[in-house]
């Protein structure tokens, strides 16, 4: 049976903020005929940078494969923001990409980049430019957020040009506000569109 064409939601999420983030982005995608949303994760590493986290996750979405990454038609990628940058668990899986790389198989698929702080300055906008840089060694199409989107005006909380944003009132608060909700439906939807179209 072949595989519908989809946009893989892979995120790495400590306390649950970005884990609801990518559910949201998922609901745009999927608002969106002819493509549907992956959600995938991937697994705490230690501090030796080996896998610290069981083979199959105890809750959530499964853990995401190399072959996942390379089928998918667009990529919304997503990471709490560690002092202006994207996890380690995350930047451990983009680093055994090399065998996608050398091959081209991200090359012209379109990619955007979501993340969470608890902090209004906690280098939001910067951590999705950590994400956005190995996607643009792979040769993939960044995607932000366009002010048509009026939420990115009015909100009080998260949501930049760069990506979708959720401000975190506290290390273990996920619940977003209306303002990011839509955002990150818009932003899945955005990537969806622009998915669909470059397969054509």
């Amino acid at each position: 049976m072949t595989q519908s064409p989809y946009v893989l939601v892979l995120f790495y999420s400590r306390h649950g903020s970005v884990s609801e983030m990518a559910k949201h982005i998922a609901r745009g995608i999927n608002k969106v005929n002819g493509m549907e949303a992956m959600i995938r994760q991937v697994p705490d590493v230690s501090d030796t940078t080996k896998m610290a986290s069981p083979a199959l996750p105890e809750n959530g979405s499964p853990y995401c494969t190399l072959e996942e990454l390379a089928g998918c038609s667009g990529l919304a990628i997503g990471s709490p923001s560690y002092f202006g940058s994207m996890a380690a668990p995350l930047k451990h899986f983009i680093d055994q990409t090399s065998t996608l790389w050398m091959t081209g198989q991200l090359i012209d698929k379109p990619a955007c980049g979501f993340t969470s702080a608890s902090t209004m300055h906690g280098g939001q906008e910067q951590c999705i430019h950590s994400m956005m840089t190995p996607l643009l060694h792979h040769g993939m199409l960044w995607l932000g957020l366009p002010y048509k989107n009026k939420e990115l005006i009015s909100t009080q909380s998260g949501g930049t040009p760069y990506g979708a944003s959720h401000l975190a009132n506290s290390t273990y608060e996920i619940s977003l506000t209306s303002d990011e909700k839509v955002l990150c439906e818009a932003q899945g939807k955005r990537l969806a569109e622009t998915a669909l179209k470059l397969k054509k």
